[in-house]
C-alpha cells in the first residue's frame, strides 16, 4: 500500500521509494505539522532533482539552503534544517554507504536501533522512539526488543506519525497530541 502520511500521493511515493527520505521526513518533523515535514523530501526532489544522500551531502551549503528556503520552504526553519539535512546525508553516506536502511537492517536489536537513530542530528529520545515505532508498524521492521525500546509508541492507538495510515488516522493523531498538550498546560 505504501505510506499515506503527507496527504499528497507524489510526496508519499518519495517516502516509499527512499529510506533516506523517510528518515529525513522524520528529522524535519519538529515544530512543524507532520504532513508538511514529510513533504520536505518531495520538495527537495522537485527542486534539486534527487534525494540521494551523496548529492545532498556534497551540495554547496548556501545554494542548498537557498533551495530549501524557496517558498513553499521545506520547513518553518529552512536554513537550519537544510544544514541539518546535509549533515544527516553525510552521516548516511559515511556510516551506511549511502543506504539509510542499513541503520535498521544492521541493528542487533531494538535497543541498538534506538541508539543508532538517537545518534543522528535532530533525533532526541522521543523522536527516535517514534521513528523506530514507525519502522515497526508500517515497514514491519521489528528487531527483538523494539517494543521495550519505544515504550508507549508500540501500543495500538493514534499517538504519533507511526500510527498515520490515512487522513482519518492523521486527524486522530492530531487530536491525541492536542489533548496531551492541553492536559500538560492544565497541570502547570
Amino acid at each position: 500500500m505504501g505510506f499515506q502520511i503527507t496527504g499528497d500521493p507524489a510526496a508519499d511515493k518519495v517516502l516509499d521509494d527512499s529510506s533516506f527520505a523517510l528518515l529525513a521526513g522524520m528529522m524535519l518533523d519538529q515544530q512543524y505539522p507532520m504532513e508538511h515535514a514529510f513533504r520536505g523530501p518531495a520538495k527537495v526532489v522537485d527542486r534539486f532533482g534527487t534525494f540521494a544522500p551523496d548529492a545532498i551531502a556534497s551540495a554547496d551549503p548556501e545554494q542548498f539552503a537557498a533551495m530549501a528556503s524557496t517558498p513553499p520552504a521545506i520547513h518553518r526553519f529552512p536554513g537550519s534544517m537544510a544544514a541539518r539535512l546535509q549533515e544527516l546525508a553525510r552521516i548516511v553516506e559515511e556510516t551506511y554507504g549511502g543506504d539509510a536502511s542499513r541503520l535498521w537492517t544492521e541493528a542487533r536489536d531494538g535497543k541498538d536501533l534506538l541508539k543508532r537513530v538517537m545518534s543522528l542530528p535532530g533525533f532526541g529520545k522521543q523522536k527516535a522512539q517514534i521513528f523506530v515505532a514507525l519502522l515497526a508498524k508500517q515497514l514491519d521492521v521489528r528487531p527483538e526488543g523494539w517494543e521495550a525500546a519505544v515504550g508507549d509508541y508500540a501500543l495500538e492507538g493514534h499517538r504519533s506519525v507511526a500510527d498515520v495510515v490515512d487522513a482519518e488516522s492523521l486527524q486522530k493523531v492530531r487530536d491525541f497530541k492536542k489533548a496531551k498538550k492541553a492536559a500538560a498546560r492544565g497541570s502547570d
